[in-house]
């Protein structure tokens, strides 16, 4: 049996980078007046605040990595009058600079030649064209011929990656893709999103997702991943994501998990929040195995 990339069942997680929340950072540019006015009221004590629900990881990427991980969600801002023009992570407040990131990804990568990571650009903030290009420049001078040209995604196998020394698929959501070639059009990479704080209606979601099952030809993400009402955030405002919401809704959210299969109907990519927790990556590495015990297929 060839083994494919593609059906590979890899382990991700959202919103990568915010394991890091720079509390001294301004807001981020995305986000609503009603969060600007609360923070320029309250000031330090409301990102501390921010802070615990924007917090979506622990571990910083070489630690995910390590873990198992190899699909990162990825989100960008330039930040309000910055004299550096720098690019940052963002997720409400910034995070590290991107160079930093992409830096420290290509470390483990040329550390592990034969291991392949998804790095999915899929939110921009305040970026204009020559922000693109800077973000552009800067995946060549990291990663150089380690990125993939877009090509078909069936014919993205581990063994044409090895053979033409390919270890990084760069997605970008945005019309700036169409003009780079190792620059993959966001489409190839949906990631429907539940947006909904009830672990029942998650999995309904995310069933039905995989029931409609991705267009032949691209990748496919299911977020296990819930996203608080404001109302939640009010009644947990200092507990925070992990406590309030992710770890009671574990159990359930692992069980769908571990149901799930391998192959053409089944999942693709799995990306949650906090991937320390519970078994999640051993057990998404696990699908990888069923997969090999019953039937190839191309994507």
């Amino acid at each position: 049996m060839q083994f494919k990339e593609t059906t590979t069942k890899s382990r991700g997680s959202h919103d990568s980078f915010s394991f890091y929340i720079d509390e001294a950072s301004p807001v981020g540019p995305e986000q609503p007046e009603t969060v600007q006015n609360f923070v320029s009221v309250f000031g330090t004590v409301a990102k501390k605040l921010m802070r615990k629900w924007l917090a979506t990881q622990t571990m910083n990427f070489t630690s995910q990595l390590g873990a198992g991980i190899r699909y990162f969600d990825l989100r960008i801002s330039t930040k309000p009058r910055d004299p550096d023009n720098e690019l940052y992570f963002a997720h409400g407040l910034f995070s590290a600079k991107v160079k930093e990131g992409l830096e420290e990804i290509n470390a483990f990568l040329t550390e592990h030649p034969k291991e392949v990571v998804f790095l999915d650009f899929n939110h921009f903030y305040g970026m204009q064209k020559y922000h693109h290009e800077k973000l552009v420049q800067m995946l060549k001078d990291t990663y150089g011929n380690k990125m993939c040209p877009a090509i078909f995604a069936h014919e993205v196998t581990l063994q044409y990656l090895w053979e033409k020394e390919h270890q990084v698929l760069v997605f970008y959501h945005s019309p700036v893709a169409v003009e780079v070639a190792f620059l993959w059009p966001g489409q190839m990479m949906p990631a429907p999103w539940a947006n909904t704080t009830d672990p029942e209606k998650l999995i309904q979601f995310l069933q039905a997702s995989i029931t409609e099952r991705r267009k032949k030809g691209s990748f496919f993400i299911s977020q296990v991943v819930l996203t608080p009402k404001a109302s939640t955030v009010v009644k947990g405002v200092a507990s925070g994501l992990r406590e309030t919401i992710t770890e009671r809704a574990l159990p359930a959210m692992m069980e769908w998990v571990r149901a799930q299969k391998a192959g053409e109907s089944g999942v693709n990519i799995i990306t949650a929040d906090f991937v320390e927790l519970g078994d999640f990556i051993s057990t998404v590495i696990k699908l990888n195995y069923a997969l090999g015990e019953g039937e190839d297929d191309t994507t």
